[in-house]
């Protein structure tokens, strides 16, 4: 995966802040209790991140959307095509309907919807309408994991990819700084091969990218709670203001979208696709925070009225759960 490393030498790299770590973990963003599970998943969004197959993707992806904002053109796939590839993959295994299309906009929008499972942007791709052309701004190791992901993307393009270390991560390195020997090693692997996505390179390249993207007449998908969701029916809250900012800058609307049954796959699931009414702001593109602040708060508000108050997982045989979780991780 990457060089080797000691358990002498990983314990100089933390040994500074051992002392403090308890600390130090409370300053990380949303650090959740480590499990054997989520360890897992640690280690493999680890194999994504050195995966050379990944990082080339993610390096193509970002040189053509760093190029359009120089004016020159996005190779992309006629969105119709690419709607039919991904209905045809979500139809295979999954039922889907689709609620209050009418209110979907003719006009650039960003959709503001609700994240719990991998599967969103996919199954999103796969049912809104073809016009105006949709971005999906994610995380970058999930989008391009998987081999057919990185076909069916790098085919169909409409994807902006995020490089970020999560929030696991960030626990496995707050855990090994509290004196977890047995996680110095991975922790000392993510440091040097998980990007944060936090320096301000990154983000005035992503902030480039998407106003470029509305300004030029098309809509992007933001999620933004940030994360995935634990529950059906509840945001993860604060949301985070970047939706709203854009939404601000560029003047287009904000449509807030739900997502009800994704939290769990499983063969011939129903998934719940329903659009809310578009919200309209006056252009400002120097925003103030207590503008930014009084959006945020009614596109939550807007966001929590479309989820189900008493979500109930279907009872019955879950065919193909472990296979079809595991495929759209």
């Amino acid at each position: 995966m990457t060089q080797d490393y000691t358990e002498e030498n990983n314990s100089q790299i933390f040994a500074k802040e051992k002392s403090n770590s308890r600390e130090n973990q409370t300053q990380l963003p949303n650090v959740p209790p480590l499990t054997a599970q989520s360890i897992n998943r640690v280690r493999e969004g680890l194999a994504a991140a050195v995966d050379p197959a990944v990082r080339q993707q993610i390096a193509k992806t970002l040189q053509q959307l760093t190029d359009m904002t120089s004016q020159y053109p996005e190779p992309r796939v006629n969105p119709g095509v690419r709607r039919l590839v991904l209905r045809s993959l979500i139809h295979t295994f999954f039922q889907v309907q689709v609620e209050y299309l009418e209110r979907f906009p003719q006009q650039p929008a960003i959709l503001a919807v609700n994240h719990l499972h991998h599967i969103d942007p996919f199954l999103l791709l796969s049912e809104i309408p073809t016009a105006p052309y949709y971005y999906i701004l994610g995380d970058a190791r999930t989008l391009y994991n998987k081999w057919w992901k990185r076909f069916i993307l790098g085919f169909a393009g409409g994807v902006i990819p995020l490089e970020r270390m999560w929030k696991e991560e960030f626990a496995v390195i707050a855990e090994a700084k509290a004196g977890r020997k047995e996680l110095l090693e991975l922790a000392t692997e993510i440091e040097q091969n998980v990007p944060k996505g936090t320096d301000i390179q990154t983000l005035r390249q992503i902030d480039r990218i998407v106003l470029t993207i509305l300004t030029r007449g098309d809509g992007i998908v933001l999620f933004p709670e940030g994360r995935l969701g634990e529950t059906e029916g509840n945001l993860h809250l604060p949301l985070k203001r970047g939706t709203v900012i854009y939404a601000l800058k560029s003047g287009v609307p904000i449509v807030p979208v739900a997502l009800i049954g994704t939290h769990n796959l499983y063969l011939r699931k129903k998934f719940t696709i329903r659009f809310g009414q578009p919200l309209y702001f006056a252009q400002n593109p120097i925003p103030k925070r207590q503008e930014v602040e009084q959006v945020l708060l009614k596109l939550q508000s807007e966001m929590q009225a479309l989820l189900p108050t008493d979500y109930q997982e279907p009872t019955g045989p879950k065919l193909l759960c472990n296979f079809l979780n595991h495929l759209f991780w």
